[in-house]
């Protein structure tokens, strides 16, 4: 077993004997394979969609907590010596990051032919077909756009910005780049956006995208998450289902996303259905958070603290080979910690401090 490490004061100490990171792979306790890393960039956001953040008054996190880009390859590099070979950056809204093309660059290049690895993010579109072609340059692979609705005054409530037209024009960009698949995402909310399903799909549809719905999930700043009232897969499927017919793709594999063909194809529609249909089973995420916590699920409670590790006296002094001994170390401690899964169901569930937008999406 990996030795877990453990920091005191300005010192790290380690718990048991020492193992080559790059001989293991990222395995839990309940036989998971983690090759998925999804990291946040920043805590900010352009938009303040009204199911994620306040408009005003919003605690962000110190300019000094946030990882630099050398912080942040230091662990990426570690994590592809342990099999993860799929980095999503998020946000917040990643683009806000102004070193974000130098970071897909960098992330891109620790990939080779014996261990490829793939570079996406999520990102709101607002400022997406002004960076695109140099994110493309620096070797981004894949892209998810965030678009609740496609009317303008329900934007501007939902959002509280009235940007359409800038979302509008980062999918159009992204629909003529050569980023496939192109994915959409969409949360449903009851009484906001639940009868505009069929009109979002079709949308995707015609941008050459795939639509993915997402079940709203308990990860509001404002803890104010009522399951009775969330729009459930079931739902999702019988609004889709009056206008197309919808054929399960087999093959889900660890994908979040449910995946059904329309009409015979080639379009798809998915449903991330985190509450009422829970994927943990096959789940091989995980989350760093702009802060540089390491997180094991999105609902984590618990949180594995890699600034701390990489910002002490003692890792500032140590040797090339021991903080790479120690970031392994923490990365296997975090995955050991993981439950079977996020119980969102039990009366006993209790929602994670940080919002959706201080986690990573």
């Amino acid at each position: 077993m990996a030795a877990v490490p453990v920091v005191i004061g300005s010192r790290i100490a380690s718990t048991g004997p020492q193992s080559s990171p790059v001989a293991d792979q990222l395995v839990d306790t309940h036989g998971r394979v983690h090759r998925d890393l999804r990291i946040s960039l920043t805590d900010r956001c352009s938009l303040r969609c009204t199911y994620c953040m306040p408009e005003q008054g919003n605690e962000w996190l110190a300019r000094t907590s946030i990882l630099s880009t050398d912080e942040i390859i230091e662990l990426a590099e570690v994590a592809v010596s342990l099999g993860i070979r799929t980095f999503r950056l998020t946000g917040g809204e990643p683009l806000l990051r102004t070193d974000i093309a130098d970071i897909v660059r960098r992330i891109a290049a620790l990939g080779s032919a014996e261990r490829p690895v793939e570079v996406a993010m999520t990102t709101n579109g607002i400022t997406l077909a002004a960076k695109l072609p140099e994110l493309i340059d620096a070797g981004l692979t894949r892209l998810n756009i965030s678009i609740d609705t496609i009317q303008r005054q329900r934007f501007a409530d939902l959002t509280r910005r009235d940007r359409l037209d800038d979302v509008f024009e980062g999918i159009a960009a992204a629909a003529a780049s050569p980023l496939r698949p192109l994915k959409l995402n969409a949360v449903a909310m009851r009484g906001v956006n639940d009868d505009e399903l069929v009109d979002l799909l079709a949308f995707a549809m015609d941008s050459g995208a795939q639509l993915r719905f997402i079940e709203q999930m308990p990860l509001d700043a404002g803890h104010t998450w009522d399951r009775n009232t969330m729009v459930t897969r079931e739902e999702i499927l019988a609004a889709l289902s009056e206008r197309w017919q919808l054929t399960p793709v087999p093959g889900r594999g660890g994908a979040p996303a449910e995946k059904w063909t329309i009409d015979g194809g080639p379009h798809e529609v998915g449903v991330i259905a985190s509450v009422t249909a829970p994927f943990c089973g096959a789940c091989d995420r995980l989350r760093l958070t702009a802060d540089g916590q390491l997180r094991n699920c999105l609902f984590s409670l618990t949180e594995y603290d890699l600034t701390g590790l990489l910002r002490s006296e003692d890792a500032k002094g140590a040797a090339p080979a021991d903080r790479t001994a120690a970031i392994a170390d923490l990365l296997h401690s975090c995955v050991r910690g993981k439950l079977p899964g996020h119980a969102i169901d039990d009366p006993s569930f209790l929602q994670p401090a940080r919002g959706m937008n201080a986690i990573g999406g």
